[in-house]
């Protein structure tokens, strides 16, 4: 299925096929994360990626509406970087804006999928994802994993939560 889908991107989004990008995983330790590519890399005359909405296609807003395009993080799982569940691993830039109660998400390993995932998604304002993220991380238990898994495959099911009203991709965090 994944060397399908990789197929798929690579004919409808062109190469490269995964998107990298370097996050912060546990202690805020640099790690390269993986997942299937969503845009395209169309540019304006100047040479400069368009915006977010204008480089997201429909088959790219359809990986994302699945979470087909997180597949690749398995890889990360299975690197150690990353667990199933725990708090959504965001951009290194997010830091050093982080107050010291939202940096204690990095007290665990990042997650494919997280409480604030399963509770709202992009939908949540900044302050609200780290709320259930530090949550998840007083809580953390085998139990609330599976909860969250099952609750993970219900919600890609209903397809809720993708984006943030208005957006393409969620805002970035401005501390």
């Amino acid at each position: 299925m994944l060397c399908l889908l990789a197929l798929l991107i690579r004919c409808r989004l062109g190469a490269p096929v995964f998107f990298t990008q370097q996050r912060p995983g546990l202690k805020g330790k640099p790690f390269f994360l993986y997942k299937f590519r969503t845009m395209t890399d169309a540019r304006n005359s100047a040479g400069s990626l368009l915006p977010d909405a204008e480089r997201l296609t429909r088959f790219g807003r359809f990986l994302r509406s699945t979470s087909l395009d997180e597949l690749p993080e398995l890889w990360n799982v299975l690197k150690g970087e990353m667990s199933l569940v725990g708090p959504r691993p965001l951009l290194m830039e997010y830091l050093g804006r982080y107050t010291l109660e939202q940096a204690r998400r990095h007290e665990v390993r990042p997650g494919i999928t997280g409480w604030a995932q399963v509770n709202g998604r992009n939908t949540l304002s900044w302050e609200d994802k780290f709320k259930l993220d530090v949550w998840y991380v007083d809580h953390v238990s085998i139990s609330l994993d599976i909860r969250i898994i099952v609750m993970t495959i219900w919600k890609i099911f209903k397809r809720e939560g993708i984006n943030q009203p208005g957006q393409a991709t969620a805002e970035k965090f401005m501390g």
